[in-house]
């Protein structure tokens, strides 16, 4: 018998977009990604949105509707030139700041300036983080063993066009396309990714891929994974068990399977 793991509604790829620091040009990146049916996660300085480069709290609230709100630091320190103490504080704040605009718990985030240490891990997880993105990039379509470590694919650059076939291609049982950057990038002169650069990816990436994956963000991502690690198979493999909160799907024998939270599916 052969079992492989699935994304939801059984598709067998997944693409992630992450940006950082909610510059007011984020109005036109979501604008593109609404255009195109691609979701994003927007990781936020709650304490630097009063700032009239950044979005503001209130319209936070309407922008990013249909997308993930995350934390990235209350105010974009470098955390190794900054006291441990006060790691509490920046991600702390910055979490409840942006959860008086979402409504709910925030679990994602994404390092400042990209450092991270065991310090600033453990004070994420005590805060209740799940993930966060680093800016390492490893330029393959990967799922993370470790969420708190999540390295992308890639910053966004004119090579992730290119990069569309190799993923349709992909030879990894539940490829995940993640890419990464600022959108205050794209109107900067001298930077290699423009506007237009990204309207052709998310034109070709869709018209290529089209129905064939899932277009999520990362805590949806994070939360899928977790579910589906959370099976348990009996030795035979002839039974499953879905202890998680949400339906899950597997590949038994090249067969869609949907598994429901709480359920046991037997061959």
């Amino acid at each position: 018998m052969n079992i492989n793991y699935l994304y939801k509604n059984g598709l067998q790829k997944a693409l992630v977009m992450s940006y950082d620091d909610g510059d007011v040009w984020d109005r036109r990146l979501v604008e593109m990604f609404n255009k195109y049916g691609i979701r994003g996660t927007f990781h936020i300085n709650a304490g630097l949105m009063d700032r009239d480069y950044r979005v503001s709290p209130e319209e936070a609230k309407t922008l990013y509707k249909g997308h993930e709100i995350a934390a990235h630091s209350f105010s974009h320190p470098f955390f190794d030139q900054i006291p441990k103490e006060a790691y509490a504080f920046e991600i702390g704040e910055d979490k409840r700041l942006l959860e008086e605009i979402t409504g709910e718990p925030v679990r994602g985030y994404s390092y400042p300036n990209g450092f991270v240490n065991d310090e600033v891990r453990t004070a994420l997880s005590l805060h209740g983080i799940k993930y966060s993105r680093v800016v390492k990039e490893h330029g393959r379509f990967g799922i993370p063993n470790d969420f708190l470590m999540w390295e992308p694919t890639m910053h966004h650059a004119p090579s992730m066009i290119d990069k569309i076939e190799e993923f349709k291609n992909s030879y990894y049982a539940m490829p995940l396309f993640f890419i990464w950057g600022h959108s205050h990038e794209f109107p900067r002169a001298g930077h290699n990714t423009t506007w237009e650069t990204m309207e052709e990816f998310c034109d070709k990436f869709t018209a290529t891929l089209e129905d064939t994956v899932w277009y999520a963000t990362c805590i949806e991502i994070y939360d899928y994974i977790t579910a589906l690690r959370s099976l348990s198979f009996t030795t035979d493999l002839k039974a499953v068990y879905n202890p998680s909160a949400q339906t899950v799907w597997i590949s038994v024998d090249g067969t869609p399977v949907m598994i429901p939270s709480g359920t046991t599916h037997l061959k």
